[in-house]
Formats: C-alpha cells, structure tokens, sequence
C-alpha cells in the first residue's frame, strides 16, 4: 500500500496479509453496485459492513497493542509491578492471551507471564503485568478497557445482568450473564480501592460555593447463605433479610437557591456490616468534603430527615472538617416534620379527622413562619395525661430537632428546606435498580452496584472508569 511523503514522492508500506484482505472486501463493498431496495435490506447492508470495518479494527488494536506490549519501558513496568505484589515471582516467559475487543472480536496478543513457584504447583493462575498495566483484565479470556466500560454502564443503566446480555448479543458481543456479572462486580472493586487509595481527583471544588449535603437510607433484601443440607434441587437455602444501605448526596446551589447545573453532584452508597453501617457511610462523606476542599465553602446546609443516627453524627464531622458555626446550617427536612405531626394527632384516639386535620395544619403554618416555640407548647399541651409511648417518642423528636427547623430564617437564606434530593437520588440508585420482587443481594454484589449507580446517575462516569483503571503503580505514585 502506498502513500505520498511530504515531498510529494510515493512511499510504500508493508500492510499483513490479513489487513490487505479485509480492505479489499470493503473496497469491493464500497465499489460495486447495492442490491438493497428497502429498509430491511438496507438494515443487513449496514450490519455487514460494520462486521468488515470491525474485523479491520480489531486488526489495528491487535497491532497497536502488541507492538505497545514489546516496547522496552512497558515490559520494565510490567516486571515492576509483577514484584510489587509480593513473594518470589519469577518471569515464566511470553504467552498468548485471547482478548476480545470493544465491538466483540477477539484478537490474539502474546506478552509476558509471572507466576510463584508455589502457584505453578498447586495449578493456580499468575498474572500478566503488562495487560493489567494496559487495562486489560480477565482470566482465561481478557477483555479491553473499552469493552468493560460498555459492559459496566449498560449493566448499571438496565434493570438487569439478563437484559444487558441481550443488548450486548444484538450489537454482536457474546456474552453469558456469569461473565457480564464478574466484569462488573470487578471493576466496580477495583474503583473503589482506587479511592480508597485516595486516587480520587475532583476538577471542582467547594471554595466559595453554597453547598448541600444530605445523607439518607434506602432498604433492599440482601442474601445469606444458611448452614445445613443443599435442596433436593441442589440449591442452597439462604436468609433474604431487610437491609438499609445507607447514601450520601453533595451538590451546589445558586443564590437563588436552585441546584446549580453547572457543578456535577456527588452520590454515593454503601451497605455494610450491620451496626456499622452509620459511621461507614460518614467516614466516606468525612472522605469526599475533604477532597472537595469544603473548609473553603461560603455556605454549607446539612439537611436530613430525623434520624437520631445522622444528626448524632452530623456534630463529629463538622468538628473533624474544622468548620466554623458560620458556615453551617442544619435543616431537617421540613416535609418529614409534617408527616411527624400528623403521627403525633394519631396518638388523640378521641379526637375527629377534621379536627385532626385543622390542628396539623394550624403547626404546619406555625413551622413555615418560624413560631417553633409555639408548636412546641402546642405538642406538650396535647401530650400531658397521656401516656403513649408513641405521644413520647414524638414530642422528644420536635424537641430534639427544634433548633433545625427554623424555616422562615432558612428559606430567607435561601436555603432547602426539604431533602428531595437525596430522596430522588435514593430512588433512582436504590429503589429502580437494587429494590425488587424476587430481588436479592450477596452483601458485596450490592456494593459494587451501589457504586456504579451512584456515579452514573450523578454523571460522574468519566471519572468512575479512570478510577477503575488506575494501577497499582499508579497508587503508588
């Protein structure tokens, strides 16, 4: 194949055999006359030529990459980071590896493999160094940083590993649903030991910005296998009990106190262990307000629902980030108090609806002018001679709460009253994607899917796949 020098002068190249063959099919292809007369001819012409354009390509990744794989400061990385993972790992020689490429074709690439002497006679894997370097990751089969991108955010964005295994077979990726799920439960593992790492890089940060932070729960069903026999189906029985993985929502608003479009929000979740869960979830907040330099914010609104284990903890970050009482405001949520209303009337059995009705309206009133005093004394006034534990645990929630619910100074702030972000956010990670009839969890299944969600719906998917990709010489840097 020729093409011409700056001077003009006509310089050949040598093209593989292989290569010439494929473009000759597409030179013939764009050369000869159609034969397609309507759209379901046309919809076959088009999926023929896509299959030669991506036979060509997977040509050029197999020749880019092998030439990448034998340049001599990859294979140097490579050994590197083959010794960096500890124990006597010795160099076992060049192998060829199957790896299939981002449009579903598989190309053959031989570089070097490691492995301890101990793994070579128990019949254990080692590990190709330069494929992990290049974002290559598998096991008998290795497949592109592209191709798992697109395996990751189709499973994230579907309702199912089973729906994305049929969008993946229409585009010409074969692939079982086993597979998609270890592509994508290790991926999401690999993103957050790379933030756990503190690998994490915000190009947006808080300094001088009115900043929100929520932090709510969700409940899905997670699984747990039970000791004893297996079914007469072979299957393991196992507990499917309630958990509530906890998320964490920070974004930006305008002087007018609308959400500021221009700064992506940060979402994130986890599910943990149960009782650790609370502080879990706040030391990976405590973790993101750091990075996004949060002590340099103008305003920063903590809003929440009730619950004792986010405000009992709300105190300790402030404390830990060096805020000063300036900066921070507390809002709970100013819809969930209503709601508390309303349970307190339930507790007055004697009383009518409307009369119910025209007392939770007369505080609701009361709380949006700012007179918590007076709901307050309303609460006690109802409360005495009543001996509900209900009753108790209510007047204790407004008072206890009485100091975040000044909503008229809030609202003249021009600051949420309401967490209805957080809670949209819940339902679009948690509720439309973890939470479902005949849905169930293994603990670190629901994890990894916590993850990816989150960043997706955020908008943060550039970001979650460099993290993913990171290596461990990267960390290290």
């Amino acid at each position: 194949m020729g093409q011409e020098d700056p001077s003009g002068a006509m310089v050949y190249i040598r093209v593989p055999k292989a290569m010439q063959a494929q473009i000759q099919a597409l030179v013939q292809m764009a050369t000869e006359t159609p034969s397609f007369r309507e759209g379901e001819g046309l919809a076959g012409e088009e999926r023929e030529v896509y299959q030669q354009t991506d036979r060509l390509g997977d040509l050029v990744i197999a020749q880019r990459l092998q030439a990448v794989a034998e340049s001599p400061e990859i294979r140097e990385a490579g050994r590197e980071l083959a010794r960096a993972g500890g124990g006597r790992v010795k160099d076992r020689g060049h192998r060829t590896v199957p790896v299939m490429t981002m449009r579903g074709g598989e190309i053959m690439l031989r570089t070097a493999y490691f492995s301890r002497n101990c793994d070579e006679r128990r019949g254990r894997g080692g590990c190709y160094p330069v494929l992990v370097l290049l974002g290559i990751h598998g096991c008998r089969r290795y497949y592109t940083p592209g191709l798992t991108k697109h395996v990751v955010l189709l499973t994230t964005a579907m309702g199912s590993m089973e729906e994305a295994r049929r969008w993946l077979a229409e585009a010409g990726i074969g692939l079982c649903v086993g597979t998609i799920q270890s592509m994508t439960y290790e991926f999401a593992r690999r993103a957050r030991a790379s933030q756990q790492a503190g690998s994490i890089k915000f190009d947006q940060r808080a300094a001088g910005r009115r900043v929100v932070v929520s932090v709510d729960g969700g409940r899905i069903r997670v699984r747990k296998k039970k000791r004893g026999r297996k079914s007469r189906k072979g299957r393991t029985p196992y507990h499917s009990d309630w958990r509530e993985p906890k998320l964490l929502m920070i974004y930006v608003i305008d002087e007018t106190g609308r959400t500021d479009r221009s700064w992506t929000p940060v979402i994130d979740g986890l599910l943990s262990s149960q009782g650790d869960g609370a502080d879990a979830i706040f030391s990976l907040l405590r973790h993101y307000l750091r990075e996004l330099g949060i002590d340099e914010a103008d305003t920063i609104a903590f809003v929440a629902d009730g619950a004792r284990w986010i405000w009992n903890r709300v105190r300790e970050l402030i404390d830990s980030l060096g805020l000063s009482k300036n900066q921070v405001f507390e809002v709970v949520d100013f819809y969930h108090a209503v709601e508390h209303l309303g349970d307190v009337v339930k507790c007055k059995t004697k009383w009518s609806a409307p009369q119910r009705k025209r007392w939770v309206s007369k505080q609701r009133r009361r709380l949006l002018k700012g007179r918590v005093e007076e709901v307050l004394e309303a609460i006690d006034s109802i409360s005495r001679g009543c001996r509900s534990k209900d009753m108790q645990t209510e007047r204790d929630y407004f008072h206890n709460n009485a100091a975040r619910m000044r909503y008229r100074a809030t609202k003249r702030r021009r600051l949420p009253i309401g967490s209805g972000a957080i809670e949209s956010a819940i339902r679009r990670v948690v509720n439309l994607r973890l939470k479902g009839a005949g849905i169930f969890w293994y603990e670190e299944s629901a994890n990894a899917m916590l993850l990816l969600r989150s960043y997706y719906k955020a908008g943060r998917t550039e970001q979650l796949v460099s993290l993913a990709l990171t290596t461990p010489l990267q960390e290290a840097a």
